[in-house]
This record gives structure tokens, C-alpha cells and sequence, in this order.
């Protein structure tokens, strides 16, 4: 039977307030120790949680009983019954119901004094402001898209100064954690100081692909019946459908024709369980993994509100296959990130137009990846807009860009918008005089 009696909150901050009221030789940069550090955690400062999955449930947990309060989590999915096996915030009856809105519950239940609000939703869907309201965000998310979106969203927040150096007042701090089996990391992304997702994202290794031929011809494993359902037989069938993984008809469609292709070749080992894994490209979840990258996590959030310790800097990679070893990073900070630098340099000869302009970043090794049919604005004055201000900004492409910025400055900061985009880019144009 489940234990319900609330925590004694009698001297239950005592071990917090020794770190925050006392000094001492490896305390951070700038820290103040007093009791007023425990009263801005637990009063002003908003923590959010991104995800109540495996990873999700223990930061709540650790947030909650290492002093913070004020604490958001947010997911858009609801509690399957094979997450019960390490997603302790739930139980049975709570099959079908929101992750976020149940965890909030359980904390807020289990431990006195706590204040959580849930979201269920999409992250996508939540206002810019919205993010603007936290101190620090958490991330427990299984997605890199997930994360290259709230990536973009805490650098989008960040500005700049003329010479380009990072504002200090508007660094949306971002502390990640992720697991894989035994395997997990945690990392902390200041925005303009540290590396951001874009200028490490070859730290996250190719999701596996099969040959088509082979899932369409000689299936050997369970995996190729199930992308063969997943990749072919959708295409065939369902073509005027969009594929969604959050969909519980479309996942069981793939499933029930994975196991009719798997039976043809007899093979065996098709399950739900495992559909949803190859699909999803999720790899099993270990508990103790996750509470080893929540506790990480969770401690470098209180070390940036409090500077209680020095950060992690900046990456930590947990191993735990064989023994416990862990071991810490430096990445370096890419100038060039088209995301959390000043500015992506474009150079353009000082004569050109807006148009010209427009094709040198879509010609551009970084750029061009990443842009479709770009937006662009200078300060707050629309140079050129798609959609409905189209047809009334369209006149500027043919207009000399240096008439536009209505200067004489040789360089410009560019704010750049696309739909393959989840925020603004920043371009740092530069204009060239021809050489006499």
C-alpha cells in the first residue's frame, strides 16, 4: 500500500541553507551567502520542466524536495501502462490521463509547500512570453527535434550589443538532460556563452536506417517488419494520411501489419512495445539512469539561480554498463552558429538589392540548409514579408538594401524568418565596396 504522509517539514531546509548561507573555496562567481538566496528560490524563482516521462518524473521529484517551488512542466502526452515500470509518479488508474497533469498531483500531494502547474500540450504551441516568465528551463525530453526547438526558442530571447557581446540580463539559461539504456548526459547551455544544440549536433549519433530493399524483399528481423508497415505499406494504403507517432490508430495499424508481415517470413518477436520503439527510434529506459542525469540536472539548476558551487562546464556523459563512470566536457562555443551568434556574416557587394541579398543566403553553406523562403527585417521595420504583407513589401526587393537600412553603416543586423524555422535567425550583413 502506497505511503501517503507527507514529508516533516520541520528543519526539512537544513542542508539547503548550509549551502546557501555559508562560504567556502568552490562556491561560484558573484555568490552572496544568506538567507534571502533560499527566499528567492522559493518565492520569486520559476523553474519549467519540459516533459513527465522517465527523465521528467525525477527532476520533479528532485526539484521539488531540493527547495524549489514555483515549478511548470509541461507534455503533451498521456500515461500508457508500459511507463509504469519506472515513471513513479503514476499508477494504474491513471492509464489514459496527462502525464504533466498527473505529476503535478503527485508532487503537490507528496510534498509540502510545492506548487506545480501542468500544461498539457505541445511545446510548439506555447507563446514566446510564455518561456520568458522562467529563470531556468529543464529539459526532459527523448526528441532532438524537441530540443533543437527549445534551443532556438531560449536563443531567440538573447540580444546583443552593437560590438556583438552577448546581453547578460537576457540569457534564458537551458540545463539538458538525456538518457539512453545506461548511458545519459547532462549539459548546461547558456545562450552566446556556451555551446547551444546547432553547434553540437554532432554529438547526437544517426538514427539507424534499413535498405528498402531489404524490408521490402528479404525481412530478417522484427525491426524490418515494422518499418516495412511503417515506411512502405502506409505510403500504399494511407498515402492521403500524415504519418503521426502520437496517434494510437496509427500505431496500431503499423503494429497489426508488422505482425501479419513478420508471420509471412516467420519471424518472431513483433510486439506493440517494440513497434512503438522502432517507430519512435526509442531505446529502452533504465530508472537508475534517470535518476543519476535528474540529480545532475537538477544541482546545476540550483547552482546557476544560487551560484552556491561552480557550474558544470558544460557537458557531462554518464556510463554505467559496466561500473559508474562519468566524465566532463568543454565543447567550445561555434561564432558562426546561426542560432545563438551575433549574427551569421553574409557579404554583399554595397550595390546590391534586397533580392540579391535575399539569394546570397539562400546560397549560403549554412543558411541555405536552413531557410525556404525567408522573411527579413531589419530593427522593427519589415524589409520583406511573406504571406499577407507580401504583395505590399514585394516592391522592396528591387530596391538598393543600403536605400532600406537608410544609412551609411558598411554592416547590419538582419533578423531573418522562415516557416522551416521554430524562431528568428540573425544575419549579420555586410556590405562591400568595390575595390578602385
Amino acid at each position: 500500500m502506497e505511503d501517503t504522509t507527507p514529508i516533516d517539514s520541520s528543519e526539512r531546509w537544513i542542508d539547503i541553507d548550509k549551502l546557501l548561507t555559508r562560504n567556502g573555496n568552490l562556491v561560484g562567481p558573484g555568490f552572496e551567502p544568506g538567507p534571502e538566496l533560499r527566499e528567492f528560490l522559493q518565492q520569486d524563482c520559476k523553474v519549467l520542466c519540459i516533459g513527465a516521462g522517465g527523465l521528467g518524473c525525477e527532476i520533479l521529484k528532485d526539484m521539488a524536495l531540493s527547495g524549489f517551488v514555483n515549478i511548470d512542466v509541461i507534455d503533451m502526452d498521456t500515461i500508457d501502462i508500459s511507463n509504469l515500470n519506472r515513471q513513479f509518479l503514476f499508477r494504474l488508474q491513471d492509464v489514459g490521463k496527462p502525464k504533466a497533469v498527473v505529476a503535478a498531483e503527485r508532487i503537490n500531494a507528496r510534498v509540502p509547500g510545492a506548487n506545480v502547474t501542468a500544461h498539457f500540450g505541445r511545446i510548439e504551441d506555447m507563446p514566446l512570453q510564455f518561456y520568458q516568465e522562467f529563470t531556468v528551463i529543464v529539459l526532459g525530453l527523448d526528441s532532438l527535434e524537441a530540443r533543437r526547438y527549445m534551443n532556438s526558442i531560449a536563443c531567440s530571447l538573447l540580444e546583443f550589443d552593437e560590438e556583438g557581446n552577448p546581453d547578460m540580463s537576457t540569457i534564458k539559461p537551458l540545463v539538458d538532460g538525456g538518457t539512453e539504456g545506461f548511458k545519459g548526459h547532462a549539459r548546461v547551455i547558456l545562450p552566446g556563452v556556451t555551446p547551444c544544440f546547432e553547434c553540437t549536433l554532432w554529438l547526437f549519433p544517426p538514427q539507424t536506417k534499413f535498405p528498402l530493399c531489404t524490408l521490402a524483399e528479404t525481412p530478417r528481423t522484427p525491426a524490418h517488419c515494422i518499418e516495412y508497415a511503417h515506411l512502405i505499406l502506409w505510403s500504399q494504403q494511407r498515402s492521403h494520411e500524415e504519418f503521426d507517432t502520437d496517434d494510437e490508430e496509427h500505431m496500431q495499424w503499423v503494429y497489426s501489419n508488422a505482425l501479419a508481415r513478420a508471420k509471412q517470413y516467420g519471424i518472431e518477436g513483433v510486439t506493440f512495445q517494440l513497434t512503438q520503439g522502432v517507430v519512435k527510434n526509442i531505446i529502452p529506459a533504465i530508472a537508475s539512469t534517470n535518476a543519476i542525469v535528474s540529480a545532475a540536472c537538477v544541482l546545476e539548476a540550483l547552482k546557476l539561480i544560487t551560484m552556491c558551487s561552480t557550474g558544470l562546464n558544460n557537458y557531462m556523459m554518464y556510463t554505467g554498463s559496466q561500473g559508474i563512470y562519468t566524465h566532463t566536457v568543454a565543447y567550445e562555443r561555434d561564432p558562426q552558429c546561426p542560432v545563438c551568434s551575433a549574427g551569421v556574416e553574409v557579404v554583399a557587394p554595397a550595390d546590391s538589392t534586397l533580392q540579391q541579398v535575399i539569394d546570397l543566403m539562400l546560397a549560403h553553406p549554412q543558411l541555405g540548409k536552413m531557410l525556404a523562403h525567408p522573411s527579413v527585417s531589419y530593427g522593427s521595420k519589415q524589409l520583406y514579408a511573406r504571406g499577407i504583407y507580401e504583395e505590399d513589401s514585394r516592391p522592396n526587393l528591387a530596391k538598393p538594401v543600403r536605400e532600406l537600412l537608410e544609412g551609411d553603416e558598411p554592416a547590419a543586423l538582419l533578423t531573418v524568418n522562415d516557416k522551416k524555422l521554430s524562431a528568428s535567425l540573425r544575419v549579420r550583413l555586410r556590405l562591400k565596396e568595390p575595390q578602385q
